[in-house]
């Protein structure tokens, strides 16, 4: 199989590393130099190019399927409504008109489209009810994604927060004040390897997958559990925060990932935080 990466980035580059292991061709697309240097480095090969030009997009060769993994460069609404309505939309568009269009085309999003469920549980059966407008964008970048695809299957993958080497953070944890609230994660490389599964194994054509691992976990237990594996006092707990971030809580579930079948390398936080723990406490 023959994959481009678009916005290869954190998810994007241990994907890469993952597919061409298994013996499939990849190009990592990224608009820096520097960028372009980490894909390299990955050991698979690169474009330089902007992910939301469509002139740009045409250096990229014709492939079987793309994963559009590009990140927004700010948490603000702009930020998130270019990498996320506008770039994506210029890359369905621009791969779904070419005389020989990819097969499947993936697109990484985020839980965050379920906003504050109030730590109730949610799966891909869950309507999506936005009540901010970057909630909105969120909405609609899904949207395009599986109605917009043209001949190409469009598949969302929807991550929970994302850790892992570079992305640990123990140190946020340690030093308090914590908020109340569930998290959802899942480690950066079964996020990857969902995504490589799903491409693999041929699931989740026209579909949307949860991916976040076996348990949802409070913040307070997060860190009390953190604290205590570094043998150092536990932080304070607070109520939630007033940024929209620190107020959202729910619990997502992984069970159709399951069913299908993938088997996660970091089930929970535990096995994913635990090579962090050796050498940061």
């Amino acid at each position: 199989m023959n994959v481009a990466i678009l916005g290869c980035g954190y998810v994007g580059l241990e994907l890469g590393r993952q597919l061409a292991a298994g013996g499939h061709r990849v190009v990592g697309v990224r608009r820096s130099a520097e960028g372009i240097r980490a894909v390299e480095d990955a050991g698979f090969d690169a474009v330089q190019a902007d992910v939301t030009e469509s002139d740009d997009l045409a250096a990229v060769p014709d492939v079987d399927a793309v994963v559009y993994a590009a990140s927004a460069g700010g948490r603000d609404v702009e930020s998130a409504r270019t990498a996320y309505v506008d770039g994506l939309g210029t890359a369905v568009e621009t791969f779904a008109n070419r005389a020989d269009p990819p097969d499947r085309f993936v697109y990484t999003s985020s839980t965050g489209v379920y906003g504050d469920r109030d730590g109730a549980w949610v799966d891909e059966r869950t309507p999506l009810e936005p009540t901010t407008e970057r909630e909105e964008v969120l909405v609609e970048a899904e949207r395009i994604a599986l109605q917009e695809t043209g001949a190409m299957d469009g598949t969302v993958a929807r991550f929970a927060g994302l850790y892992g080497p570079d992305r640990y953070r123990i140190e946020r944890y340690l030093d308090g004040p914590v908020a109340e609230g569930y998290l959802n994660l899942v480690h950066r490389d079964d996020a990857a390897g969902a995504v490589r599964f799903l491409l693999t194994e041929d699931y989740a054509r026209d579909d949307v997958v949860l991916v976040v691992d076996d348990e949802p976990v409070k913040r307070p237990a997060l860190a009390r559990w953190l604290a205590d594996e570094c043998g150092v006092e536990r932080p304070e707990v607070r109520p939630a925060g007033q940024s929209e971030r620190a107020r959202t809580s729910k619990r997502c579930s992984n069970e159709k990932l399951r069913e299908l079948g993938y088997e996660f390398e970091y089930p929970t936080f535990r096995e994913g935080y635990r090579p962090a723990i050796s050498e940061f406490c």
